[in-house]
C-alpha cells in the first residue's frame, strides 16, 4: 500500500472473543483531522503504546497516540490474559550462553513486568481487569518433561533464589486442574491472569482522562522527516513530533510506514476457544484454585477458568484469518485433558497474531535519533509490553536503561523472509509430530 492509498480500517475483522463480549463499553476516540504538534507520536494503542504514553506524560512531555483501528483491536485485546514473569528463552539458557549477570538482569526485568501490570491496574483503578496473582502451574504430560521441569525449577531456586517455586506430584496437579492425564508439574506463584480487553480499555480511558490525546481509525500511512521533526501522516491529518515510537508488534504490516519492522518478526497465529458456562458441579471440579495452566508439549497449550468457563488456547493456527481446523484441534486437545467437557458447547472462538523473534526475546530501543521501537513479545506480552512503556519513556528522555538481551542492537532480521510462512508450518508440523509420539 502506498502512502497515498487508504483502506476502510473500520472493516478490519474484530475478534469474536469472550473478552469483547464481556468487556466494559469502549470509550470513543476521535479520528485525527488536521495537523497536531507533540513531543512524541506513538503508533499503536496497545499495551506498549498506552503504557509509553502514560509514562511519557508523567515525565512532563506531550504524547499523541495514533491507532489504525480502535484501542485493543490487535493482540492486546485478543490474547489469553495470562501474566507471567518469563521469556520464551529460559533463564537457565540465558545463563549458559550469556552468563550469570545477564540471567539475573533478565530475571529482574521479567518480575518487574508483572509488578508493572499490578501498578497500572492500581494507578487507574481498573477493577474490571479482574487481576489475579494466584500463580501458574506447568503441567507435565510425561516423565521426561516432568524431570526437565523439576530440574529447571531446582536450578531457579538454587541459582536465582526463586524460593517460591513448588514441585507438584501427580495428585497435586490433579487437584489443581481436575485432570488425571498429567504426571506432575511445577507451580510458580508469581504469575496470574487478567481480563485483557478491560485492562486495555482501562488504560486508554485513564490516560485520556489525564489529557493524553488518542486517535482511533487513524492509521499512519507515512513517516517522514521535515525541518528537524518527524511527521506521521494519516488519511486525514498529521502529527509533527520530536520523536516517534513504533508499537505495532505483529500488526506492523498494516501500512507501509511500519512494514519494515515486520522483517524482524515471525507472525504466528494463536487460537483460543471458550466454552459455555459450566454446570456448577463441573465448574467447581476443574481448576478450582483459579490459577493459569500450561502444559509441557512443544506446541504448548494453556488453559484457565474465567467466569465458570474454560478458556483453552495454543499455537498452531496458520494463515491470516481464523482457522476452523485450528479451533477443532484446540477442542480435541481440550477434551483430551478434560473429558467432562466433551458435551459442553463452545461459546467463543477467536485468534490473533503473536510476534516471534529469532532469539526468542523482545527488543526495545532506538532505530535512529528520532525513532524508537518495542516489539516481539513471543507470546508473553501482557506484562512485558506494559513494562516496555516505562523503558520507552526513559529512552525518550535521553536515558539509556539497562535492558539486557532486549537491546534492539541485538535484533536480527528474518533470513529468507518471503519463506517465513512455509518455514513456520514445517517447524510447527515437526513439533506436532514429536508431541504426538511423546518426545
Amino acid at each position: 500500500m502506498s502512502a497515498g492509498m487508504t483502506r476502510d480500517w473500520s472493516a478490519l475483522p474484530s475478534a469474536n472473543s469472550l473478552w469483547a463480549a464481556t468487556a466494559e463499553p469502549a470509550r470513543e476516540f476521535p479520528v485525527l483531522s488536521g495537523e497536531r504538534q507533540a513531543d512524541v507520536v506513538i503508533i499503536g494503542a496497545g499495551y506498549t503504546g498506552l503504557s509509553a504514553a502514560h509514562h511519557i506524560a508523567r515525565s512532563g512531555l506531550a504524547p499523541v497516540v495514533l491507532e489504525a483501528n480502535r484501542p485493543g483491536w490487535g493482540a492486546s485485546g485478543r490474547n489469553g490474559g495470562v501474566i507471567t514473569a518469563k521469556f520464551r528463552l529460559s533463564f537457565r539458557e540465558i545463563d549458559a550462553v550469556h552468563g550469570r549477570a545477564m540471567a539475573r538482569r533478565m530475571y529482574e526485568i521479567a518480575h518487574e513486568s508483572t509488578d508493572m501490570v499490578e501498578e497500572l491496574v492500581s494507578e487507574f483503578g481498573i477493577a474490571s481487569a479482574n487481576l489475579t496473582r494466584t500463580g501458574q502451574v506447568k503441567a507435565a504430560h510425561n516423565e521426561t518433561t516432568l524431570r526437565a521441569a523439576i530440574d529447571e525449577a531446582n536450578w531457579m531456586t538454587r541459582e536465582m533464589g526463586d524460593a517460591e517455586v513448588r514441585i507438584l506430584d501427580k495428585r497435586g496437579v490433579r487437584e489443581e486442574t481436575g485432570s488425571d492425564i498429567f504426571v506432575g508439574g511445577v507451580l510458580n506463584p508469581g504469575s496470574g491472569g487478567i481480563h485483557p480487553l478491560n485492562y486495555l480499555r482501562g488504560l486508554a480511558d485513564g490516560i485520556a482522562r489525564r489529557g493524553v490525546a488518542i486517535f482511533q481509525e487513524s492509521p499512519v500511512l507515512k513517516l517522514r522527516r521535515e525541518n528537524g521533526e518527524i511527521v506521521a501522516e494519516t488519511p486525514k491529518g498529521a502529527v509533527r513530533a520530536k520523536q516517534a515510537i513504533i508499537a505495532t508488534n505483529s500488526y506492523s504490516d498494516l501500512t507501509d510506514a511500519t512494514a519494515q519492522m515486520q522483517r524482524t518478526l515471525i507472525p504466528f497465529r494463536s487460537a483460543i476457544v471458550a466454552t459455555d458456562k459450566l454446570p456448577r458441579n463441573l465448574a467447581g471440579k476443574l481448576m478450582p484454585t483459579g490459577r493459569t495452566y500450561t502444559e509441557t508439549k512443544r506446541m504448548m497449550r494453556w488453559f484457565r477458568m474465567v467466569d465458570n468457563r474454560v478458556i483453552f488456547g495454543g499455537r498452531g493456527a496458520f494463515g491470516k484469518q481464523d482457522s476452523q481446523a485450528a479451533f477443532d484441534a484446540l477442542r480435541k486437545a481440550m477434551v483430551g485433558i478434560f473429558p467432562d467437557l466433551a458435551d459442553i458447547p463452545l461459546a467463543y472462538k477467536w485468534s490473533g497474531l503473536v510476534a516471534m523473534t529469532l532469539d526468542q526475546v523482545p527488543h526495545i530501543g532506538r532505530l535512529d535519533d528520532r525513532t524508537l521501537v518495542s516489539m516481539g513479545y513471543n507470546g508473553a506480552g501482557v506484562a512485558m509490553s506494559s513494562l516496555m512503556g516505562r523503558y520507552l519513556a526513559a529512552f525518550v528522555r535521553g536515558e539509556t536503561p539497562e535492558v539486557g538481551l532486549l537491546d534492539i542492537r541485538r535484533m536480527k532480521a528474518i533470513p529468507f523472509y518471503p519463506l517465513r510462512e512455509p518455514a513456520v508450518r514445517m517447524v510447527a508440523g515437526w513439533y506436532q509430530f514429536l508431541d504426538a509420539i511423546g518426545r
